[in-house]
């Protein structure tokens, strides 16, 4: 599973009307809005408890099929699920992904409870085809969808790894503010 199975899933023409850009600026905040969330989630599952509480969340959404628009998404759901993957640094994420030039004029605050339940249902319905068969569970999956699991830099794998390592490394010569910041403040780094 790649980017294009989370993009396939989401309804970009309609996230683009709700939050008034054009389907290509949606299709972009989708990105780094699924990355940011990706990796809150890979952050979680590296603790047991973290990684009950994702499986836990995982079995609500199993089933899930893609939506066609975004009045379908329980985006009620979807805040709870961005608060427990992002924690109190939900507000935090969401105001610092709305400064950015890369995404200029997206509301994160609306975008993410969007995405949330959407990302949680393609992760729930891999991980009951992988039956645990693998040995590596939820982490790999989630590290599948980073394009090989390693959140902290770029790999060749595809996916959202390099979408997540242009993000983080890419593009931004200003010092401050960046995706990077709010992705190294979730995993200790820079705030």
């Amino acid at each position: 599973m790649a980017l294009d199975d989370i993009l396939k899933q989401v309804p970009i023409d309609d996230i683009a009307a709700k939050l008034g850009v054009s389907p290509a600026e949606a299709s972009k905040a989708v990105e780094q809005g699924g990355a940011v969330l990706l990796s809150g989630l890979a952050k979680n599952a590296q603790t047991e408890e973290g990684s009950a509480a994702i499986q836990s969340a995982l079995r609500r959404h199993e089933g899930a099929t893609s939506v066609q628009k975004v009045d379908d998404v329980d985006q009620t759901d979807g805040g709870k699920i961005v608060k427990h993957v992002l924690g109190d640094d939900a507000e935090q994420v969401a105001a610092k992904l709305n400064s950015s030039d890369k995404t200029p004029g997206i509301d994160f605050g609306k975008l993410l409870p969007i995405l949330a339940p959407i990302i949680m249902g393609l992760i729930a319905n891999k991980n009951k085809s992988a039956d645990g068969s693998s040995g590596g569970g939820l982490g790999d999956i989630i590290g599948g969808l980073l394009g090989g699991g390693n959140a902290g830099g770029a790999s060749s794998g595809g996916g959202l790894g390099d979408i997540l390592g242009g993000i983080l490394g890419g593009g931004s010569s200003s010092g401050g503010g960046g995706i990077g910041d709010i992705l190294g403040g979730l995993f200790g780094g820079k705030k």
